[in-house]
């Protein structure tokens, strides 16, 4: 079932805005309250806000199964990657190895109010961006399987 067509172009320009807003609170997350889990949930929120308003036929080109499974795949290696990279240095798993040393991620915070300095937290900025992707994939893939219950249902 097609939604109205102010439906469907109010979904369309959101869905851009719901990925940028997820994208901040993945990449704010040693920061302030958030981190990869929500910012990935608020860019599945997206795709959500897409099924809703479009019919099955006109979203399974836009947002597909593969795609979705490969952005899970990717944020799980990303995620066993970083952890595992500690080892390289003689620290354990997830050893924050970043931290204070390296070029990326490793300023210290600021003393007093957050300046909000994204350069920060060492490897947890990295775990955060490989869970979000997990979760974007994640979530889209239950939605489009529960999209494709309700399609199969409705053929006579």
């Amino acid at each position: 079932m097609k939604m109205t067509k102010i439906v469907r172009t109010t979904a369309d320009v959101f869905y851009p805005f719901c990925l940028v807003f997820g994208l901040y609170v993945v990449m704010h997350g040693h920061l302030t309250p958030g981190g990869g889990f929500q910012g990935g949930a608020v860019m599945a929120t997206g795709a959500a806000l897409l099924l809703v308003a479009h019919a099955y036929e006109d979203i399974t080109g836009r947002l597909r199964k593969t795609a979705m499974k490969i952005l899970e795949a990717i944020g799980l290696m990303m995620f066993l990657f970083a952890g595992l990279s500690g080892l390289l240095f003689e620290r354990p798993f997830m050893g924050n190895w970043m931290a204070f040393t390296g070029k990326w991620f490793s300023h210290p915070v600021a003393h007093g109010p957050n300046p909000g300095d994204l350069n920060t937290a060492g490897l947890l900025p990295l775990l955060n961006i490989g869970v979000g992707i997990e979760v974007l994939g994640g979530l889209t893939i239950i939605l489009l399987y529960m999209l494709s219950g309700i399609h199969a249902e409705k053929k006579p």
